[in-house]
Parts: C-alpha cells; structure tokens; sequence
C-alpha cells in the first residue's frame, strides 16, 4: 500500500464531501425555493439558467473530486498489479492537476479560501506517491 496516494485519496474524498455539504449550505440554501432541489431564486443579473448551470458545475467538481479519490485508493492498494508507466502518467496529471487548481483557488480567492491549501496537499502527496 502506497501511504502517501491512500492520503491524498482521502483527503480527496473528504475535499469532495465538504465543497458539496458547504456549498449547499452557506451558498445554494438561501437560493432555493421550499421544497425545491435546484435552487432558482435570483438576484440583480443573475438568470434562473445561470443560476442553475453554477449549481450543477459545483458539483460536478465534487464527483470529479470523488473519482480522482477512487484513483488514487485504488492505485494506492494495487499499485504493484499495475503498469508503472501508465501508473506514472496518472499520477503525474493528478498531481498537475490539483496544484494548478491550487493555483486557481489561492489566485481567485487572494488565498483567502482554504482549499488552496488542501489541492496543494494531495498535489503534493500524490507526487510523492510516484
């Protein structure tokens, strides 16, 4: 078992499961009607549409969060029934990927947001995992 992937899988997971709690709470709550999941009530210039496409695309960053966790966790227990240079390439991009996303986040946000600091951790960690 590869400790540094199995870390940064869950935390992957953990990342995932708070964007969507959190944003549903402190974001998406105070735009939804009663009894309704989408949320569509707006504001200022704001549409119903846009509204709804910035819902779904939040989440959707959840379930990509998730799948790279099941990655990672899988990558992480098998990783010696696996190519090594397929293992690497996935490793590489996963890696690539969460710390340009921390970039993002910490540029976005003027780091003022932690999940820079989380992106940067399983970057870091599954670089590690190579």
């Amino acid at each position: 078992m590869n400790v540094y992937l199995i870390t940064a899988g869950i935390l992957c997971l953990i990342l995932g499961l708070l964007h969507s709690i959190l944003g549903e709470i402190l974001i998406f709550r105070p735009k939804r009607k009663i009894n309704e999941l989408v949320p569509t009530l707006v504001t200022n210039d704001l549409k119903e549409r846009h509204l709804r496409i910035i819902w779904a695309t939040w989440h959707l960053a959840s379930f990509y969060g998730w799948c790279i966790s099941a990655l990672l966790i899988k990558i992480s227990l098998e990783q010696n029934l696996m190519s090594k240079e397929l293992l690497k390439f996935i490793t590489i991009s996963i890696s690539v990927s969460m710390l340009c996303s921390a970039v993002l986040v910490f540029v976005g946000t003027k780091g003022k947001h932690l999940g820079w600091l989380i992106l940067t951790g399983i970057g870091i960690l599954t670089f590690l995992g190579i």
